[in-house]
């Protein structure tokens, strides 16, 4: 890739994705669409949002399509980890983190 995207985590980090969650919560409290639905929409902003930063890092498409396998590839790896690791947070904490009425929560 034009250049390794990994970085270290700044202070904000976790501020700025936590106001993306509640922008979703908020939509699902509205019922706006099921968690589903608007996990769909996060995961497809996500990536529209990483490929226009990627992008930007080349200087021709024809460079930024050579190494789309490579780009994937970090992407997935990248999220796959952020998953597991949010998976194991709530094998860890599930009674503490699911200790809503789950009947009004639609999947």
């Amino acid at each position: 890739m034009a250049e390794e995207q990994t970085q270290p985590l700044d202070d904000k980090f976790y501020e700025r994705a936590d106001s993306f969650i509640n922008l979703a919560n908020e939509a699902i409290t509205r019922e706006e669409a099921s968690a589903g639905q608007i996990a769909n929409s996060l995961m497809f902003a996500g990536s529209r949002f990483n490929a226009w930063v990627t992008a930007a890092g080349y200087q021709k498409g024809e460079d930024l399509a050579k190494e789309k396998e490579a780009i994937l590839e970090f992407f997935t790896e990248q999220y796959k980890l952020m998953l597991s690791e949010n998976i194991d947070s709530y094998v860890n904490n599930f009674n503490e983190y699911l200790g809503y009425s789950k009947e009004n929560f639609k999947k």
